[in-house]
């Protein structure tokens, strides 16, 4: 039996697909959520073999959190959409297929199949938006959606990865190499991206080291390994 998550917006939708889904006894839905940045989440907690995900949703919509995962653990994905035009662009983003509200029972019945035999097909690969405009984080117990041309740096902790602004710092689902991959930062440690448009000043230190200041004066370290590359981005030889 397949593993699923089911992500909408829409409490009423969500309830009667993942009932639909029980019916089927080939799938097995072990969480859901109400917006995409739960979804992330979950998605990156239980790893399930698919997500059915609704396209339509505030904030942060179902084709911008595909993007938002790592590719090298990306479950099958099964958009849901109330409007026919959306259909035709999640084809465009490769989902594995898409299914029109309300939900046909037989309709679904036909992608369940086609799932369960694609288990033995694991070359799937979904294409997503090549940028990312905006990140999702959580800071202060709220939400926010912080413009990828706003940060100044990411790095991760023991609890996860956080995006600072020069403002504020919060915690996002998103990893360093999702980050790095769609959005202007690059890696400068193994533990840090930075926004060379967020650099003020590079320090240069002994045995190869160096550490950045940033334009709101935070200290952040660059590792021999990605000094060089560091300098030719910013057009020093």
């Amino acid at each position: 039996m397949l593993n699923a998550i089911v992500i909408d917006d829409e409490q009423y939708a969500r309830e009667e697909l993942i009932e639909l889904l029980h019916e089927t006894k080939q799938i097995q839905v072990i969480q859901q959520a109400e917006n995409a940045i739960e979804g992330l989440q979950l998605i990156n907690k239980f790893k399930p073999d698919i997500i059915f995900l609704d396209i339509q949703m505030p904030q942060i919509t179902g084709i911008e959190m595909l993007s938002m995962l790592n590719t090298d653990t990306m479950p099958k994905v099964v958009f849901s959409t109330a409007y026919d035009q959306y259909a035709v662009q999640a084809f465009e983003e490769n989902a594995f297929d898409y299914l029109l509200k309300p939900i046909d029972p037989a309709r679904l019945q036909k992608t369940v199949e086609r799932l369960v035999k694609s288990t033995q097909q694991p070359n799937y690969e979904a294409i997503t938006l090549e940028y990312l405009e905006r990140v999702p984080c959580i800071g202060h117990n709220r939400i926010l959606i912080i413009a990828t041309q706003d940060i100044e740096f990411a790095h991760s902790g023991l609890t996860g990865v956080y995006i600072n602004t020069g403002q504020q710092e919060a915690t996002s689902q998103l990893t360093l190499k999702v980050l790095e991959e769609k959005t202007p930062l690059i890696r400068c440690h193994r533990q840090y991206l930075v926004n060379l448009k967020a650099i003020k000043e590079i320090q240069l230190l002994d045995n190869g080291l160096a550490e950045i200041m940033t334009n709101s004066g935070q200290t952040l370290p660059v590792s021999r390994r990605y000094l060089k590359l560091l300098k030719q981005s910013l057009g020093i030889i």
